[in-house]
């Protein structure tokens, strides 16, 4: 009998690089979206990016992700596309399924790395193989309860600003991304633009006055994740021409979006863990208007962007942004902001944490 439905394995990878690491890494992806997404789905980007450039430099890992996605990594896949995706997948069941699978092949790696937040940390004590947890952020406070538990184990933060005291952390990995799939432009349009989540937290409608009281026409893009503030703050302003709404954008159609803009516009009104869009607009040459909450002032200053406390302060500024130079933009996202960068600081977490293990046997 079988216990559920036969993973898929696939092998893409190439031939290593001149040299090889003796680790092999389990890379536990979300399974919300497919890995890479199609359009939103910030965390499994992430897991994308660092797993690619793992490959490239001759890094062994497998891949734990929808059976779907696309890697040069081995993938293992159980579910056979993002829940968030599929609305005939029930997201508890499968996201079960998907972490024991997992588990139950931990003897076969060096090093696992979860970026599914909460639940995988509760099969961490039934497994001789080490994790290390890459906090994106804590999806509620009713989740506490479990990091605290597991206080001890690895944790890698994606800001300082994101740190939550007691837990064990090892490191501090800013996301990167491949700056050569993000066009540069230092010839943009008039229009500013909103990507993100279509929530209260993320502030589009924020995005909407400061538009409107510069005399800019704004882009909303991303998913709808709170349909009554769509409704009540948004859908209202929506002309199709000063505010013209285009839903979840991926691929190129992102990328030009980003390029094309005088500007992107963050006001958010949460404590942003990271704000990874923020990092995808700078690549294109894009600077960014942004809130001073959360890891934002550690991702942007002066030579990128404008860092503001209320749209009264980004409007009194919002002249200072045609001085910013959209090559310094790009400039800081390659020395600060890639995947090759953060796969190496990842790597030398992996090689901590495994070190750890051997000394102690």
């Amino acid at each position: 009998m079988t216990a559920g439905p036969a993973p898929s394995t696939v092998s893409n990878a190439g031939p290593a690089d001149a040299w090889r690491h003796p680790l092999h890494v389990a890379m536990l992806s979300p399974i919300s979206w497919r890995t890479p997404p199609r359009h939103y789905g910030p965390w499994e980007l992430v897991v994308s990016n660092l797993t690619e450039e793992l490959v490239r430099s001759g890094v062994d890992v497998t891949l734990f992700a929808s059976r779907d996605s696309l890697t040069g990594a081995v993938l293992r896949g159980i579910a056979p596309t993002g829940y968030s995706e599929n609305p005939r997948l029930d997201r508890w069941v499968w996201t079960g399924l998907h972490i024991s699978e997992v588990f139950e092949r931990a003897a076969e790696f060096d090093v696992i790395h979860n970026h599914l937040d909460f639940l995988p940390l509760t099969y961490s004590r039934l497994v001789g193989t080490p994790m290390v947890t890459t906090v994106h952020g804590f999806s509620s406070a009713a989740v506490l309860p479990v990091y605290e538990k597991y206080a001890e184990l690895p944790y890698v933060s994606i800001s300082f600003a994101s740190r939550r005291p007691g837990l064990n952390y090892v490191g501090n990995v800013y996301h990167g991304i491949d700056p050569t799939l993000y066009p540069f432009n230092d010839r943009p349009g008039d229009y500013l633009v909103f990507l993100g989540r279509i929530c209260e937290e993320k502030g589009v409608d924020e995005a909407i006055r400061l538009a409107q009281r510069v005399g800019r026409p704004l882009r909303v893009a991303g998913i709808i994740q709170d349909a009554a503030y769509f409704r009540e703050r948004v859908e209202p302003f929506l002309d199709g021409r000063d505010v013209k709404f285009l839903g979840p954008v991926g691929g190129l159609a992102k990328t030009d979006l980003l390029a094309g803009a005088f500007a992107a516009v963050h006001l958010c009104r949460g404590e942003e863990a990271f704000g990874l869009s923020i990092v995808e607009a700078l690549a294109c040459g894009t600077p960014v208007i942004a809130s001073r909450r959360g890891a934002i002032p550690e991702i942007l200053d002066e030579r990128c962007g404008l860092v503001v406390d209320s749209v009264d302060e980004a409007e009194a500024c919002f002249d200072r942004v045609e001085q910013i130079s959209r090559a310094a933009c790009r400039q800081i996202v390659e020395e600060r902001f890639t995947a090759e960068r953060m796969a190496r600081e990842y790597l030398d977490i992996y090689r901590q944490i495994h070190g750890l293990r051997e000394d102690v046997r």
